[in-house]
């Protein structure tokens, strides 16, 4: 009965001992999120042609 009991113990020792280990981990990337400058060019360029027009026209 001793021989039973402990190959049942040895057994269950085994199995659980090489059933492998826990799979790595997943880690999702960072999310990047690129911002872009506020640029005043865009209105800036008509606004001093709209002036150097006004400058003429006040002559």
């Amino acid at each position: 009965m001793k021989k039973l009991v402990l190959a049942a113990a040895m057994t269950a020792a085994a199995s659980t001992a090489y059933a492998g280990s826990m799979a790595d981990p997943v880690i999702e990337a960072p999310v990047v999120v690129e911002e872009t400058a506020g640029s005043s060019a865009g209105i800036l360029i008509p606004l001093l042609v709209l002036a150097a027009v006004a400058a003429v026209a006040m002559d």
